[in-house]
């Protein structure tokens, strides 16, 4: 098992969750994060540091469709180790519904 990030990061990217993680596997794309599956030790100490209740693990059905999202995206984009800044409308973006179809390709950073 793994924690998957989900929709609610869209837009928010708070990264919170980067710092505490002991295995360093969140990937960050320009306005999303994923966790790597491969790497994660499923300890789940990022997830309640998420402000925008983004992760799951993936055995819990909110995660169904975001595994394989954050399979892909985790083999694209740079790993990240350090929280960055969230993006300055992140409030405004959190918590909104419908956001997968502005989920970005593009890498961060």
């Amino acid at each position: 098992m793994a924690y998957v990030v989900t929709e609610n990061c869209i837009k928010c990217k708070y990264q919170d969750c980067v710092e505490v993680c002991p295995v360093d596997c969140f990937y960050e794309g320009e306005n999303f994060l994923v966790i790597n599956p491969d790497e994660c030790i499923d300890c789940g100490v990022c997830e309640p540091e998420c402000p925008a209740e983004a992760i799951f693990p993936d055995s819990d059905p909110k995660a169904a469709d975001w595994s394989e999202v954050n399979r892909q995206y985790a083999g694209e984009w740079p790993n990240i180790t350090r929280k960055g800044d969230a993006p300055a409308d992140a409030d405004d973006w959190k918590g909104k519904p419908g956001k997968k179809d502005l989920l970005s390709s593009k890498a961060g950073r």
